[in-house]
């Protein structure tokens, strides 16, 4: 009878009727260690297809415990091996490694297994987290080996895309990518589990979107989503409607990319929370660029608080509020937290860029420039090249080297309109402006701000437009930005510079560095000096 009972639970995991495996498996009455093992193993399985976490890590663990027990080492293993993997989507890193090692153990002596290739997989995985290419790529390398030799399609699929994506991070971007389309052949070929599957579709997804591969990723993106309809209890519904998002807020749908995401960050709270907490910093970056930024701290709030450490993004919407301080404090610790041998820091090293022209550090700004230009090079892709140029034509302008920054921006421009990205269109139209401006072209600068504008007021980005709007008004004299502007006239007031940061939330040492600049572009030496040059200059009100 107990064996019957087992049958209907399998049968059913084989058909991916995950509420009916669960049902029938919490309902299977099974005599002996071993079947009892198999069966919460089995139930194990489809409660984590039902996005019942809590369910799945219970009955796991029991599995593990009675085939250790039996010493049925393999299947111990494994278990352990999920239970890695469990503990992670829950966000318990310190257990989910212990499980990590626990698999080690029952599988050390048997090497040639498919178990112990997926061991090798979660090593792999692991070395490269932690930004050990080398050893990652051994790893990996020695998986495909196995699942050939075993003629395992899961495991070589998998494994494929791991060292497709350790390629991607080592430069060999051509290469990797290769290997992503060799382990998506497994899944359009039906050859995988329902799991392998959906791993190997969202990292082929997640290296096209840091490559800037949008139209592959709206590809397989809609792809995916097909597919996970196919899966409704599943986690993967959410984490290709994270994926979807972000395709979304790079063609300019923010609004409808913001839906997505909120959906999916509810979605994958019960079920994977490193993925909720992406989907919610995905949520903060697209309410940053629509100017909610009240509703974007909420949502980056929230992200850090399921994945234990800030958002690079978050650096951006306290600019935007005036914190520079606190803008460069997040960013500094985002990039300290970061690899130096991947392509995640050609996300971290802009922001960096942005953040230290806003307060005043050009050296700062330009060792991000330099760092982010040898990535461009190692990559070699347009967005990481469009990027690299944005980063560097900023930089420039700060530099008070317009013409210099007009060309590397329109090089930006030229790969960002080919890419179809209408938010860093208008951005880097915004910073041309600027330059020409400066130049003193003011019907060039003119054109691109109203170029800008109908951009970012077309994908609602209102905000940005307004601050546009701003700079083709009469422009500031003698090159000034808004915010030294702003200093200044506090200056004129009579503020000293420790009233003058508590005004603006910024430090005194960066008040320190704004005034410095101030007194470069006005050419004055002293505080009365430049005092009256705000007077001078309709800056402040006149003295009655």
């Amino acid at each position: 009878m107990g064996s019957d009972d087992l049958t209907t639970v399998s049968d059913a995991l084989s058909r991916h009727d995950w509420q009916a495996a669960y049902a029938a498996g919490r309902a299977a009455v099974v005599e002996g260690p071993e079947l009892e093992a198999a069966r919460a193993d089995m139930v194990a399985e489809a409660s984590w297809w039902l996005g019942r976490l809590g369910d799945c890590i219970a009955e796991r663990e029991r599995a593990y415990v009675l085939f250790d027990e039996l010493r049925l080492h393999r299947q111990a293993g494994l278990c352990a091996i999920w239970l890695y993997e469990h503990h992670g989507m829950a966000a318990h890193p310190a257990i989910a490694g212990a499980w990590l090692r626990r698999a080690r153990r029952s599988l050390a002596s048997d090497p040639e297994c498919v178990e112990y290739g997926a061991l090798l997989l979660r090593e792999a995985e692991v070395a490269h987290g932690g930004g050990d290419l080398a050893r990652a790529l051994a790893l990996a390398t020695r998986v495909v080996d196995l699942g050939r030799s075993l003629r395992t399609p899961n495991i070589e699929a998998e494994a494929l895309q791991t060292r497709g994506r350790i390629l991607i991070d080592q430069g060999e971007v051509s290469e990797g990518m290769a290997e992503l389309d060799e382990a998506m052949l497994f899944a359009v070929e039906g050859r995988l589990s329902p799991y392998s599957t959906g791993k190997v579709y969202c990292s082929l997804i997640s290296a096209c979107e840091e490559l800037g591969d949008l139209d592959r990723a709206a590809e397989w993106t809609d792809a995916t989503m097909r597919w996970s309809q196919q899966h409704p209890f599943a986690i993967f519904p959410g984490i290709c409607r994270v994926h979807r998002a972000v395709v979304l807020k790079r063609r300019g749908s923010l609004v409808e990319a913001e839906r997505e995401a909120v959906r999916a960050s509810e979605e994958l709270m019960a079920s994977h929370v490193p993925n909720s907490a992406a989907a919610y910093a995905e949520v903060g970056d697209i309410r940053r660029r629509l100017g909610y930024l009240d509703q974007a701290e909420d949502a980056f709030t929230r992200a850090q608080a399921l994945c234990g450490r800030q958002c690079g993004e978050l650096a951006l919407v306290r600019l935007a509020q005036g914190r520079t301080d606190a803008a460069l404090t997040i960013i500094g610790s985002c990039l300290r937290d970061t690899p130096t041998n991947g392509l995640a820091r050609a996300r971290l090293l802009p922001i960096y860029a942005h953040v230290a022209v806003a307060a005043g550090d050009l050296t700062a700004a330009e060792d991000a420039v330099v760092e982010l230009d040898g990535l461009a090079a190692t990559f070699d892709t347009p967005m990481v090249r469009a990027t690299s140029h944005v980063t560097r034509g900023r930089v420039q302008l700060a530099q008070r080297e317009p013409d210099a920054a007009q060309a590397t921006l329109r090089q930006a421009l030229a790969i960002w309109e080919t890419l179809g990205v209408p938010y860093e269109v208008a951005t880097v139209r915004t910073l041309l402006g600027q330059a020409q401006r400066e130049s003193g072209d003011e019907a060039g600068a003119i054109a691109s701000f109203t170029a800008a504008v109908a951009l970012f007021e077309q994908i609602g980005a209102g905000a940005d437009a307004r601050a546009v709007l701003g700079d083709t008004q009469t422009p500031l004299p003698a090159g000034l930005t808004s915010r030294e502007a702003e200093v200044l006239r506090l200056v004129a007031a009579g503020l000293s510079n420790a009233e003058i940061a508590a005004a603006l939330f910024l430090s005194v040492k960066t008040v320190s560095r704004h005034l410095s600049n101030i007194f470069t572009k006005i050419q004055v030496t002293s505080r009365a000096a430049a005092t009256a040059f705000a007077f001078e200059n309709e800056l402040v009100e006149a003295r009655p």
